[in-house]
Order: structure tokens, then sequence, then C-alpha cells
């Protein structure tokens, strides 16, 4: 009587309010249990069959996931038998209430904490206001919590991947592009009105491992959580299905090649080209610089030239000028000696034109010319080529073999600016070289005795990835090099590394920024990704203070080739690891933690897994870095290309 009595004071309300006649009140919005509710926990499927479909209703009352809703479905079945009528399809978010089959006003107050909760979106406007924000917000439990700076659940051995993901949600372009994908649906790599890229493919034809990233750094910023944490499990199921189980639930990986085969993956799933083996590579254009915002935020360029010693016949060419310099300095310490009348005399081959001296002669000249050109030799040869990169595998020294006056092992401490001595431009840098190769002649010729490479950057993009090679197969076990490698949080200046084609772009002067029209100002500012200073300009004089300041405050920075901070992934091992008399993989035994920096105070946070804590940055320079991700100053304020 009572639930009847409510249907009926219910309907009474309807009916005096015309504009939600449509759609009805449901009587039953006070059963839902909203601490039961947690959408991201689970993929999408059916709890009774299993059965992944378009159709997938949430139970609001107990959490549960059922296919369908018509009559002798598993939602159907699950309202009549449990009493459960308040259902929520979790693709499109609407609102239903069964088993009497109709849609709940959409509008409905009470329901707007679910929506937000299953479909967290954000405007253009909110997007731009994140590094920003200090406000903390409160989960369904009463915990406060920092949106972006949350836990991530560790699904057994799963860190690695935690840690990646607390990085990349924290550099801005890549972090802005995957939170506003999900609100264009149109094709195009256009711009939207404040500079924002927008993405080549309709957010619905991402591949399952781009939605679900965008899926999980959505949640993570979302200020309307019903948990202070996120679970990262349709995230770690795509990137399981994607690498056919080679990053997989209980299996321990490297952060930095997870990293290199994640950005890969999002690159290409976003509608990046990759370009395939075999085929010539076209010309760069600027349409088509990049391919993504992967790309366009990570990818560099390099120049490497490789030294090859090769081992290889002398050949009969070098052998005949070899006896000509031996004849020429043979006639320079005897004088009567007349070396040309000598080989005209040797070139005559006609019958009877010789005496036995002279065919002696001839004939100790022919094995000597074929000895020196079969003879081996060493030659080097060098080859120079460009490519692009998305982040720079740095080599460690090695740690000392002897032990300190106290019996422990000696760590030591290296500065940055030491390990990248191997992209100066000048140092070489040993290969290990195929001792022969399938092309090798059966006498050595061809075999490759040592192989030496120099890098030189020429070009550095906006957010550097630099990744400290720690671990090292050596046939038997892993091992890891502790060594402590120190680095600047702030000013890192990188302008030694690089020696861009053309030189160094110079910053226009104030009279030569005056000078240029209206067309050359929005080319400036579209160069540099600022076209966002220009939209909604209509008087020049505007546009000219723009670029005016622009130039003299930003684009000294981005020029000159100095980096800040944005985050760091450490790798630690447990205290007993590493001892004598216990060989342990440190790979396997050890974890990963990562530092981030939230702009607005310049707090540091140290995040492992569910913990996050506030830290110093002095302890982030001295701690084993393992990855480092790096901002090209005043690129924040630039990032929107």
């Amino acid at each position: 009587m009572a639930l009847s009595a409510a249907a009926a004071s219910t309907g009474d309300a309807t009916s005096n309010n015309p504009s939600t006649s449509a759609e009805p009140a449901c009587p039953y919005l006070d059963t839902i249990s909203r601490p039961s509710l947690d959408f991201e926990d689970r993929l999408p499927a059916c709890s009774v069959t299993l059965e992944r479909s378009p159709h997938i209703y949430a139970c609001l009352v107990c959490g549960k996931f059922f296919r369908g809703r018509g009559k002798q479905t598993p939602a159907y079945t699950h309202s009549v038998e449990e009493g459960h009528f308040v259902y929520v399809h979790l693709d499109k978010g609407t609102f239903w209430c069964l088993p009497d089959g109709y849609e709940i006003n959409k509008d409905e107050p009470s329901l707007r904490d679910i929506r937000l909760a299953l479909h967290p979106t954000f405007t253009e406007e909110e997007v731009n206001e994140l590094d920003a924000n200090q406000e903390l917000a409160r989960d369904l439990f009463g915990r406060r919590y920092l949106p972006g700076f949350v836990g991530l659940n560790n699904l057994n051995r799963t860190d690695y991947l935690n840690a990646v993901v607390q990085a990349l949600a924290h550099v801005k372009p890549l972090r802005d592009f995957f939170l506003l994908a999900a609100n264009h649906d149109d094709i195009g790599a256009a711009q939207n009105g404040n500079g924002n890229q927008r993405p080549q493919l309709p957010y619905s034809e991402f591949s399952p491992l781009a939605q679900a990233f965008s899926l999980l750094l959505r949640n993570m910023w979302s200020p309307h959580r019903f948990k202070s944490h996120v679970d990262p499990h349709v995230l770690v199921q795509a990137v399981s299905v994607a690498s056919n189980k080679r990053y997989h639930v209980g299996k321990q990986a490297e952060a930095g090649e997870f990293l290199a085969w994640l950005l890969h993956q999002l690159h290409v799933g976003v509608g990046g080209t990759v370009a395939r083996p075999g085929k010539k590579k076209k010309k760069r254009s600027k349409e088509k610089k990049g391919g993504s915002v992967v790309h366009d935020t990570f990818m560099g360029r390099v120049e490497v030239a490789t030294v090859t010693r090769r081992r290889k016949r002398r050949g009969e060419e070098q052998a005949r000028e070899m006896l000509a310099q031996g004849g020429a300095a043979s006639a320079s310490g005897d004088s009567n000696n007349n070396p040309s009348a000598e080989n005209a005399e040797d070139d005559d081959d006609r019958d009877g034109s010789d005496d036995e001296a002279t065919i002696e002669r001839k004939r100790k000249k022919r094995e000597t010319l074929q000895s020196l050109a079969d003879e081996m030799v060493v030659a080097e040869e060098e080859v120079v080529t460009e490519t692009d990169f998305l982040q720079l595998t740095l080599d460690i020294p090695e740690k000392p073999l002897f032990k300190d006056d106290d019996g422990g092992l000696v760590i030591p401490q290296e500065p940055l600016v030491n390990v990248l001595r191997k992209f100066d431009g000048v140092s070489f840098s040993d290969v290990l070289a195929t001792q022969q190769q399938s092309s090798t002649a059966d006498n050595g010729d061809g075999t490759v005795v040592s192989k030496r490479r120099r890098y030189r950057l020429r070009k550095l993009p906006n957010y550097l990835i630099l990744h400290l090679s720690r671990f090292r197969k050596n046939g038997f076990f892993v091992e890891k090099n502790p060594t402590i490698v120190m680095f600047p949080v702030k000013n890192f200046d990188l302008s030694q590394y690089v020696f861009p084609e053309g030189g160094r772009e110079a910053v226009p002067t104030e009279a030569e920024v005056k000078g240029m029209g209206v067309k050359e100002l929005k080319g400036l500012l579209g160069k540099y990704g600022r076209s966002d200073l220009s939209h909604g300009v209509v008087e020049k004089d505007e546009l000219l203070q723009h670029c005016l300041d622009f130039v003299s405050t930003s684009l000294p920075d981005l020029l000159a080739e100095k980096y800040d901070l944005v985050a760091n992934i450490t790798h630690d091992l447990p205290v007993e690891v590493g001892r004598e008399g216990a060989r342990r993989n440190p790979l396997e035994e050890g974890s990963y933690r990562c530092h981030v920096q939230h702009k607005a105070t310049g707090q540091w946070y140290e995040m492992q897994d569910l913990n996050v804590r506030e830290t110093m940055p002095q302890l982030i320079g001295v701690s084993e870095s393992y990855l480092l991700i790096f901002e090209r100053k005043g690129a924040a304020a630039g990032s929107k290309t």
C-alpha cells in the first residue's frame, strides 16, 4: 500500500508538471545504493552469460551488470527475482526502470552524480583550468582527494603500468587530448577555438586501448568520483589483449619498454600512421608531421653516424697504386733508375722481346701484385642517417666491483650531464658488431671488425623522455645497476647537446615584429603553437600587442632548450635483494614509484599504487631514477597544438 501511495503521489506530481509527463519519475530512486556502484573495476559484460554486447545495464541497487532489458533477459529476470528496479545503460548513460520498461527522466537531479561517475566529461574551459586547481574533491565516503593525484589499484604486479600512466597523465598536451577526445565525433585534426588539437578519428573509431586510456585519464582527473582511488582494470585488460599477453596481470615488466610500446599503440590507436618496412620514407611535410598527438608531443630527431671497420681484400687497383708509389720511392733513392722506362719495358708483351732477367722480373712483379691484391686489410666506412625518436636511452656507468671500508657495496653517483655525453656530437660509443655477416665470403671478405656510433641531436621535442638503462641480462640472470644519476629539477640546460639544422633560431626584435603584416603575425604565433592568442582578435593593434608580449616573455624560453622535470619514475628493491648468497631477480622483486608535481602549488607528490603522499624535490634528484620526463620551458603555454 505504501508503495502504491508513493506511486500515486508521484503520478499526481508528474501530471501537474507537463514538462516531465513524457518521462515519468521513478518511485524507486531511493533504493539506489551508491556504495555498491563501481563502473571501472570490471569490463562491461553480463555477470550471468559473460557476454559482452552494446546493451549492458548496471543494476543501481547491487552494482551487477546484466544484458538487455526485454523479457527473458538477465536484467529483466534480475529485476523480478531480486526486486531491483533501477538500471543504467553503460554505454549511453540512460536510466531505466525494470520490469516496467520505461526510461527515467534524463534531467533527474538525483541521478546527476551517477551520470558523472559513469561517464566523466570535461569542457575545454575545465581542461584549461586543471593545472590551476587547488580545491580538494570529496568522495562518497567523505575522503578528500586532489583530482589528478589519485592512487591506482595494483592488480598483481601492475605497478609498472600504474607508474607510467601516472607520468603520462601529467603531460599537458597528451592529457588534454584524451580528456577532450570523447567530446569530438567529427573527423579531422583541426583545432578548436582555444587551440586544442582534435582527434583525427572519431572517438568511436579509436582502438580499444586508446579508449581505455582516455577513460582512465578522465576518471583520474574527475572531481565527481565515488571513490578516492581509480581501478585501471579496463586498461590492463586492453593492454593484455593488444600485447598478446606480453604485458599481463601477474607478470612484472620493464617500465621503459612498456612506455615505448604504449606510446606506439596510442599513436596508432588515434589514427597515426606507421612507416612500413621496405618502403622509402617520403619527404617530411608540415601537414603530416608527427601524425598524432603522441608524435607531436614526444618526437625528436637525432643524427646517427656509424663508423664500421671491415676486413676486406685490398684489390688489384690499390695494389697497383702501392707498386707505383714504391717504384717512385726507389727512383727518388737512385737517380740512375728510370721507372717509366722500366714500366714501358714490362708492358712489352711481344714474343722474343724479353731476356731471361726481364721475364723473371715480370714474374716477380705479377706475384707481388697478386699478393698485395689478396692481402686482407681493415677499411673504415661512415654512414650518416637521421631518425626520429620518442625517448632517448642513456647508458649508466657500471658499478664498482670492490667494496668500501665497511664491507658494503659502493653506490656511485653520476651527474646526468655526464651520462648525456653520448649525444654531445663528438664522442663515439662502441656497438656490438656481428662477427660474421650473412654476405661474408668464405675468405673472410666483408667481416665486421668493430662498429662505433656518434649521436647528434638535431631537434628536441617539447616533452623529452630519458630512459636510464638499469637492467641488463647476461645470459644467466638479470642485473640492475644501482648508480644514482643526479639531475636538476628545474632549468636543465640542453643547448650544448642540440645541433639544429641551419643553426639556432633568433628571437625577432620588436622592430621586426612591428613591421609584420596581419598574416605574418598570425603565422608567427602559429609556428610556435600559440594560435589561440589570435582567436577572436579583430584589430591589428591588439594582435600586434599579443605578439610582442609572446616574443618578449615566452619565446626566449622556447628557443633556449631549457627543461623542467614533469615526472620521474624510480625502481626500488627490497633490502635483501642483491646481497651475497641470495641471487634473486631484481626486476621481479622490485617495484616502481612515480613523482609528479602539482603546478598550482609547486608541491611534489610521490605515488606508488594506492599510496599518494607529499615529498621534497631534493629527494627526487638522488633517487634511483629509471624514466624522466622533462618539459621545455614555455611549452605548457604553447602546448595546445
